[in-house]
């Protein structure tokens, strides 16, 4: 099958070849170094599409699907990357200066020496550093108090719990401390017999807020405060 990558502003092809998918024929344009300056990839399927260095300044990956995908060293100046699945990609050193990340899903991604990238604009958690005084999070459990990912902790309503070698770096989504969360993340993550607590911790107990972090972060130290009620929120009825 014949594929074609055109430009989003003048229709010119930029590149074709005959073979079996869009991923492995945009693959190829890099492999050869093609100039995909502007190209028109909106909605395709790219997942763990290798474009290592690629020029890509502004393309069009509106809604593309990048899970996975390598665009380290990738020139991403003013491409539209609006609601583009991004998770899990490697962008290190990527060049994204003027690219529109509105709507990215960033999750996993690593971003280390990204160029261009505005952290805060990736995730709306950064809020939480402004606060004053005690702020409330959810902190999501299996059916025995104990978290899903990292079990050694047990909760309990009234408890204080204090994990002084919180991994405080904010490249990893994932990591030693406790976990805390948004409830629209802990009600996505929930499986049956899991548990929803009420934390309250303070900005300096605070370890990691991960870059592009869809709804979860790290504390040192956070007190139990209650359970919530999971008919209230619709979980179970």
């Amino acid at each position: 099958m014949k594929f074609e990558i055109k430009s989003r502003w003048s229709g010119k092809v930029l590149f074709s070849a005959e073979t079996k998918s869009l991923k492995l024929a945009v693959e190829m344009a890099v492999g050869k170094k093609a100039n995909l300056c502007g190209a028109n990839l909106s909605g395709a399927n790219l997942c763990g599409a290798n474009m290592r260095e690629s020029d890509l300044r502004g393309a069009n990956l509106w809604g593309a699907y990048l899970r996975e995908a390598n665009l380290r060293g990738a020139d991403l100046r003013g491409a539209d990357l609006c609601g583009a699945n991004l998770r899990e990609s490697d962008l290190r050193g990527a060049n994204l200066r003027g690219a529109n990340l509105w709507g990215a899903n960033l999750r996993g991604a690593d971003l280390r020496e990204a160029i261009g990238v505005n952290k805060y604009l990736t995730t709306p958690l950064y809020i939480l550093q402004d606060q004053i005084g005690k702020i409330r999070a959810y902190k999501l459990t299996k059916y025995d108090a104990k978290g899903p990912y990292y079990p050694e902790i047990k909760y309990k309503v009234g408890e204080t719990y204090n994990i002084e070698n919180a991994n405080c770096d904010e490249q990893q989504q994932c990591a030693a401390g406790i976990s805390l969360a948004t409830l629209d993340w802990c009600i996505k993550e929930w499986k049956e017999g899991y548990r929803i607590f009420i934390a309250e911790f303070t900005t300096k107990d605070i370890a990691a807020i991960p870059i592009a972090s869809d709804g979860k972060f790290r504390v040192h130290k956070c007190k139990i405060i209650a359970e919530k009620d999971l008919k209230e929120i619709g979980l179970i009825k």
